[in-house]
């Protein structure tokens, strides 16, 4: 799994021109399953993100994780993340899962979430989707399980 994670002061997912799923401080996570992944990685990916330390605590110093400031959790599939741009000029998702694969684990990794983070929201797996979001910091980080 493939993730990309950047801190928020607020983010939203919009499909059809209708607002989905909004939050405010917290983590926007785009989430892509690759071909060899199971759910054996869907915990530690989990744990690792939602104990991250990349919030500021009061000296100004990134210390604290999601789970100690309560924030918020939106998590979104986006499949182009394995996206294989070495060749030509049309991108290869040939390692990423295919997509009934990559929706059941997409949705346990939401599952899982929601056991460590009171508030998690998500997108629609294959749904044409805006993101609208403020990167606090900026702060962004990619995580890969394998």
């Amino acid at each position: 799994m493939r993730a990309v994670i950047q801190r928020v002061s607020k983010a939203s997912v919009t499909i059809k021109n209708e607002l989905y799923s909004n939050i405010n401080n917290g983590l926007l996570v785009l989430l892509a399953v690759n071909q060899e992944d199971s759910e054996d990685q869907i915990a530690w990916l989990v744990e690792k993100i939602v104990n991250l330390r990349v919030f500021s605590d009061d000296n100004g110093k990134m210390n604290l994780s999601l789970l100690d400031t309560n924030g918020e959790l939106l998590i979104v599939s986006q499949f182009t993340l394995y996206g294989d741009c070495r060749r030509g000029r049309r991108p290869s998702y040939s390692y990423a899962a295919k997509p009934d694969i990559a929706n059941d684990l997409y949705k346990k990794f939401i599952a899982k979430a929601k056991e460590h983070v009171a508030t998690v929201k998500n997108g629609v797996f294959g749904a044409n989707m805006q993101i609208d979001l403020i990167n606090d910091g900026p702060v962004t980080l990619i995580i890969d399980s394998l």
